[in-house]
C-alpha cells in the first residue's frame, strides 16, 4: 500500500465506515472530507468532522504510519496546527501539535475491502514495460469515461504550458511582443536546438531587433553572427554574401555591446538532423519571418483559423537561406513543412493566447485557441500508436496532445488513482483476477 492510496480512500470515503471511531474510542461522523491541498501543509483542507459531541472544521493528515508525522516534523510546523485528524495506516504513534496538544487518529487499514488494495496493486505493479497498466482491463471502462480523461489530460498539458509562457512573460517585463519572439525562437529548435535558440533571443535584445528588424540585411547579421555562424572557414572564406554579413555584424555587436552573450558555432546540434532541419536553415526561416511579421504577438493572437496560422508562418526565406543549407555550403532547402508548422502552432500559438487570455480574463478565447488543435492532423510517434492501438480515439492534435499528456503524468509514473481511469477500475465491483 502506497500513501496515494490512503489519499484515494479517504477523498471517496471508500471504507467501512460502521462504528467508526478514533484510535483513543472517540465516535467519528466524516460530514466532509475536505478538498485535496495541492501546496505545502496539510493533505486536505476544510474537512468538517464531528468527534464525539463536537463539530471541528479544519485540516486531515494522511501517512501510511502514524510515526510518519514526526518523521516529517509536523510536531513542529505551525501549518500543521490546524489538523484536526491524523488519518493512517496503522497507529504506531501518538502525534501532537506544536502546542503538545493530541491530535486524534483513525487507523484506515482494517477497515479498506481487500479488493478494493488488490485491484488498486494490479494496477501500480504492472510491468514498466506495459503502455499503460490499465491496457487489459480497458474493456471494463466506458468510452466516455476515457473519452473525458483524455480531454482533461490535454487541458493540463495546455495549462503547463501557457504557465512556462507566463513565467517567461514575467521575466520579460510583461511585453507579449517580446514573449512571443522568445516562445517561437526557441520553439523553431524542434527541441534538438530549442535550448541554444533560447539563448541566442537573449543574445539579441527584442529592443535591438525592432531598430533592425526592417532591414533584412542587418537582421540576418544580428541573428548569424550572434549564432557564432559567420566566422570565416575554408567553406566561407570565398563567400562575399557571409562576408558582407560578418562586417555588418561587427559593427552592429559593437554599437549594442552584445559580442560577450554570442553564442559558437559549435553549441549547435545537427546529430541525427536532416540538412532541412539544421539550424542555419531553421533561422533563415525565422530571419525571414521576424523581418515580413513585424506585429508578431498581434498576428499570432488574431489569426482566426489554423490556415491563417499557417500562412502566417510561410514567410519569404532570405534568398541566400533558400540556396544554402550552411555557410558557404549550398544546396536547394524545402520551405518550412506543413508538419513543423502544426508543431508550432501546437507549441506556441495556443499556449501563448492560452497564456494572454487568462491574463485579460477571457475565457472564450481559451476555448477557441484549444479548438485551434482540433483542426490539425494527429501527431503519430511510439506513445500515441499504442493508445490508439488500445482503443483510445486519435483522430486529430488535440487527442494527440491529451494522450502524451495521459502518458507522461499518469501512466508512466503510475498516477492511476488521479486518472479517472484508474480511479474507476480501482472501484470497479469486479475483481481483477
Amino acid at each position: 500500500m502506497k500513501e496515494d492510496f490512503l489519499h484515494y480512500v479517504w477523498q471517496h470515503q471508500y471504507f467501512d465506515k460502521l462504528d467508526l471511531r478514533t484510535t483513543a474510542g472517540e465516535e467519528i461522523q466524516v460530514l466532509r472530507p475536505g478538498h485535496r491541498n495541492a501546496d505545502a501543509g496539510p493533505d486536505f483542507l476544510n474537512a468538517r468532522l464531528r468527534l464525539g459531541e463536537v463539530e471541528w472544521n479544519g485540516a486531515v493528515e494522511i501517512h501510511l504510519r502514524a510515526s510518519d508525522w514526526a518523521r516529517h516534523h509536523h510536531q513542529i510546523d505551525p501549518k500543521y496546527d490546524q489538523v484536526i485528524l491524523h488519518v493512517v495506516g496503522s497507529a504506531d504513534a501518538d502525534v501532537t501539535r506544536t502546542n503538545g496538544s493530541l491530535i486524534p487518529a483513525l487507523a484506515l487499514q482494517a477497515r479498506v475491502a481487500p479488493e478494493l488494495l488488490a485491484r488498486y496493486q494490479a494496477l501500480v505493479e504492472a510491468p514498466a514495460a506495459a503502455p499503460l497498466p490499465c491496457a487489459p482491463l480497458l474493456p471494463l471502462v466506458p468510452e466516455i469515461t476515457k473519452t473525458m480523461m483524455t480531454e482533461r489530460a490535454l487541458l493540463e498539458r495546455v495549462e503547463r504550458k501557457a504557465d512556462a509562457i507566463m513565467t517567461l512573460h514575467e521575466g520579460l517585463g510583461q511585453d507579449w511582443e517580446a514573449t512571443a519572439y522568445h516562445a517561437l525562437m526557441a520553439a523553431f529548435g524542434f527541441q534538438k536546438n530549442s535550448e541554444p535558440l533560447a539563448r541566442l533571443a537573449k543574445s539579441v535584445p527584442v529592443a535591438v531587433l525592432r531598430r533592425h528588424r526592417h532591414d533584412q540585411r542587418q537582421l540576418e547579421a544580428l541573428l548569424f553572427g550572434q549564432a557564432g555562424f559567420l566566422v570565416e572557414n575554408e567553406e566561407t572564406v570565398a563567400d562575399d554574401y557571409i562576408r558582407d554579413l560578418r562586417q555588418e555584424h561587427a559593427f552592429l555587436s559593437h554599437k549594442y555591446g552584445l559580442g560577450e552573450a554570442a553564442l559558437h558555432a559549435h553549441e549547435w546540434n545537427y546529430l541525427r538532423l536532416r540538412p532541412a532541419n539544421f539550424p542555419p536553415v531553421r533561422l533563415g526561416q525565422l530571419a525571414g519571418l521576424l523581418h515580413a511579421r513585424p506585429a508578431l504577438f498581434d498576428a499570432l493572437l488574431t489569426a482566426q483559423s489554423v490556415a491563417a496560422l499557417t500562412e502566417f508562418f510561410q514567410a519569404p526565406v532570405p534568398l541566400y537561406w533558400r540556396t544554402h543549407f550552411r555557410p558557404g555550403r549550398p544546396g536547394k532547402v524545402p520551405a518550412l513543412g506543413k508538419s513543423s508548422t502544426d508543431l508550432l502552432i501546437t507549441n506556441v500559438v495556443v499556449p501563448l493566447r492560452v497564456a494572454y487570455a487568462r491574463h485579460v480574463g477571457q475565457p472564450a478565447v481559451v476555448e477557441s485557441s484549444v479548438a485551434l488543435l482540433s483542426q490539425l492532423p494527429a501527431e503519430h510517434n511510439q506513445y500515441t500508436d499504442a493508445y490508439e492501438a488500445l482503443g483510445f480515439a486519435h483522430r486529430t492534435a488535440a487527442d494527440s496532445q491529451g494522450l502524451l499528456a495521459l502518458h507522461k503524468n499518469y501512466c508512466a509514473p503510475r498516477r492511476c488513482l488521479h486518472c479517472a481511469i484508474g480511479s474507476r477500475l480501482v472501484h470497479q465491483p469486479r475483481v481483477i483476477r
